[in-house]
């Protein structure tokens, strides 16, 4: 009998665009053999719809449906997804995605899932939260400094100018993708990035800028954590930003990553350490900045990469020989694990 396998997508962030992408990716790609999927969406504005349901591949043209389509369907109760031995695949990127809310909604039902739990998910999600564990095991990173919301904006911007030299780039906390992120070049420019900012989120980081290749290890694992070797983004912009990552597609990937072998090493040592610090499980994608004269910095740790077909994080898997649908079922396997581990806690 075929595994269950929920395809959950969409959602209320800014990133719901992308979470659709994913899913369609995923549905393609799943192993028919040994899964049946099933996929609900998650509306903008937050109601629960159950979708379509595929025991074959789907062919190319299919599209799961979305805002425009689900206005003939009834809304569920979040309640009714739970399904007794599936697994639930949470597509969703950003607030309400990945950053522990919808974990703990699972660890409530009481069901297995792919990806990183509560705590990992709401401390990977926070920039700053992430930036001061990493700092408490020593792993470097840029300088920055940080605005929150009611604080004196002037002397935030005094302290910026003061630590970090422009470019500086600002971004929101609870954010990823790439939105909300400005690049900053004097006072002016800096209050501006801040404020658009603060339509994502009230914690604001001011990062300084450098000037350095973008390098990124994929990491898989619960206890026993595997590491790729690294891949490089090449951009056709200056600035990595949402539309050039998702609407405008100007970017390729060098994989792997044309650099010395001391430094892959160092790199997929400090994604592991990273990953054990922030107590990561199932998947992420650590993303560090590699400066012409040598420095390694530690950008960020992504506890649900992108994870369409053409994404970094299933490219980096290919290129160490796991395929996309093993890499799916690898996912599924690991989260049943942890599922089971996580059960045998409670007496």
């Amino acid at each position: 009998m075929k595994e269950t396998l929920i395809l959950l997508y969409g959602g209320r962030s800014a990133e719901r665009e992308v979470s659709v992408l994913t899913a369609e990716s995923v549905m393609r790609a799943v192993d028919y053999n040994r899964f049946h999927v099933k996929t609900y969406f998650i509306s903008s504005e937050g109601k629960l719809y159950k979708t379509q349901e595929f025991t074959s591949t789907p062919t190319e043209t299919e599209k799961l449906m979305t805002n425009d389509q689900v206005g003939d369907l009834e809304a569920m109760s979040f309640g009714a997804l739970y399904e007794k031995d599936a697994v639930i695949f949470p597509l969703l990127h950003g607030p309400m995605g990945e950053d522990g809310s919808i974990q703990g909604f699972f660890e409530i039902l009481g069901m297995p899932y792919v990806g990183a739990g509560i705590l990992t998910s709401s401390m990977a999600m926070d920039k700053i939260s992430t930036k001061r564990i990493l700092e408490s095991v020593g792993i470097t990173q840029v300088p920055y400094t940080t605005y929150i919301e009611g604080e004196d904006l002037n002397k935030a911007l005094d302290e910026a100018e003061a630590r970090l030299t422009y470019p500086v780039f600002v971004k929101p906390s609870n954010m990823g993708s790439s939105v909300g992120i400005s690049r900053a070049e004097d006072r002016v420019s800096l209050e501006a990035a801040i404020q658009e900012a603060l339509r994502y989120d009230s914690r604001i980081l001011v990062e300084q800028g450098v000037d350095a290749r973008e390098i990124e290890v994929a990491i898989l694992g619960n206890q026993d954590i595997q590491t790729t070797l690294p891949g490089e983004v090449v951009k056709d912009v200056a600035f990595y930003d949402y539309q050039a990552k998702y609407i405008d597609n100007k970017i390729e990937m060098a994989i792997p990553a044309q650099i010395p072998d001391d430094v892959t090493a160092t790199m997929r040592e400090e994604a592991r350490k990273a990953y054990y610090a922030l107590g990561g499980t199932g998947l992420s994608r650590c993303d560090f900045f590699y400066t012409e004269d040598g420095k390694i910095y530690l950008n960020e740790l992504n506890t649900m990469p992108g994870f369409t077909q053409w994404s970094m994080y299933p490219l980096l898997w290919k290129n160490m020989g796991l395929s996309y649908s093993d890499l799916i079922s690898t996912l599924v396997d690991l989260a049943i694990d942890v599922y089971n581990k996580r059960q045998s806690h409670f007496f």
